[in-house]
């Protein structure tokens, strides 16, 4: 009997390695690979021992092939039930941890032809040839057709944009290692051309310049890298050339700007983003100059990558007030709540370095909040909604907590005071 257990414990060691893999890429929960362990040692133990009969070996063979099957069972669920986004969603995740590249090139084809509707179909689809293929030709080609079909949903233009500057940020990173940073300059890039269906964008990337870049950001040689720094893609013309399109569909909002502005100041690390925050900025002015969102970009673009604790902080700080001070004079008064507000977000995080700040600059950012608030408390009573309890509202299902209640500190010492 000891030798039958030896057998079966040989054999079922032959196992972990799949069943490791099952585990890693989620394929079954732990609790179904314990499932499948003791199911596949009864069996084992039953073959091993005397008097197994081929019924076992049948039974056997039935359970793996029935195994087998349940990870096939989601493509055959997706047939009958076409309309089904769940259904294809685990379909497309199951592809994607098999790394079923062909399969899932397959499955997007399918799925938006269904569901061309879908905006975030498209950016799945994109964020895979790019991020899995470093393929960025086909991630833009996948964004392009979304936007013929998705055109009025600004989400999808947002991470058209958040598409290109993680592409840049990866050719910045890779440029940084070899040292090329200091050795070129960027180009100027020419004018994106209008056209009716597509965007008209600068292509010219890693892979027109190397052929073996499609393999991905790593596989770009040095070579490659210094001749793309003079190529338009690299100096911001297509994040560029996504906003001017996307400020046409959406009749230049204030609103629809500055959500691109907030996407682009996360990429402080890819050279070219002052300057596509400058012409973000320079559209914003030149179309919407009295609106709240173009004042507060202006201090934002100010205090970018300027250290608080920085002896040059003081400086710009004033100034971002004082331009702040003078804009608010000029916007009418139905813009006053949104410019407190978003003037409050702007100053708060600075206050939760107060062990690191000069305490005259602490001092300025308090009185500073403190007659925000009051300024938004202001419009409380000639308006049927409470601004300021909207505002604290909004900041907890932004999950800002902590944010809110200094607001609210603020508010209440203000009424005792």
């Amino acid at each position: 009997m000891a030798g039958a257990s030896d057998k079966a414990r040989f054999y079922l060691e032959q196992y972990v390695p799949e069943l490791q893999e099952y585990e890693r890429k989620e394929i079954f929960t732990r609790e179904g690979i314990s499932s499948i362990t003791s199911k596949r040692s009864d069996f084992e133990h039953t073959l091993n021992a005397r008097g197994s009969k081929p019924s076992d070996y049948a039974r056997y063979a039935t359970y793996e092939m029935n195994l087998d099957s349940l990870r096939k069972k989601r493509y055959r669920a997706t047939k009958k039930f076409p309309g089904d986004m769940g259904l294809w969603m685990q379909y497309i995740h199951f592809c994607q941890k098999e790394k079923a590249n062909k399969k899932l090139a397959r499955v997007f084809t399918k799925v938006l032809r269904l569901k061309p509707r879908e905006w975030g179909l498209w950016v799945l689809a994109a964020k895979h040839y790019a991020e899995s293929q470093g393929d960025m030709s086909t991630a833009r080609s996948y964004m392009q057709r979304g936007l013929r079909f998705c055109k009025d949903e600004v989400k999808l233009w947002l991470e058209y944009t958040r598409l290109e500057m993680v592409y840049l940020a990866k050719l910045a990173a890779r440029r940084k290692i070899l040292g090329l940073d200091e050795e070129e300059k960027l180009a100027q890039e020419p004018q994106a051309e209008e056209d009716e269906n597509m965007l008209a964008l600068p292509t010219i990337t890693a892979e027109d310049i190397d052929p073996d870049a499609r393999k991905g950001i790593e596989e770009v040689d040095d070579d490659a890298l210094k001749r793309l720094a003079s190529a338009p893609a690299l100096s911001g013309a297509i994040p560029i050339a996504i906003f001017d399109a996307a400020m046409k569909q959406f009749s230049n909002g204030a609103h629809e700007a500055e959500e691109f502005f907030d996407l682009c100041t996360s990429f402080t690390q890819v050279p070219s983003t002052m300057r596509i925050l400058q012409h973000i900025l320079d559209h914003m002015q030149e179309h919407t100059m009295n609106c709240a969102e173009t004042a507060i970009c202006t201090a934002k673009l100010s205090l970018l990558n300027v250290e608080a604790e920085s002896a040059s902080f003081p400086l710009v700080l004033g100034q971002t007030l004082s331009g702040l001070k003078e804009r608010q004079n000029n916007l009418p008064n139905k813009a006053i709540p949104k410019l407190a507000e978003k003037a409050i977000e702007l100053y708060l995080p600075y206050l939760e370095l107060d062990s690191e700040l000069d305490e005259d600059v602490t001092m300025v950012l308090q009185a500073t909040i403190r007659r925000y608030v009051r300024l938004l408390a202001e419009q409380t009573s000639t308006r049927l909604q409470d601004p300021m309890a909207a505002f604290e509202e909004r900041l907890r299902k932004e999950g800002r907590d902590a944010d809110a209640r200094v607001v609210e500190d603020y508010r209440s010492a203000m009424y005792l005071g």
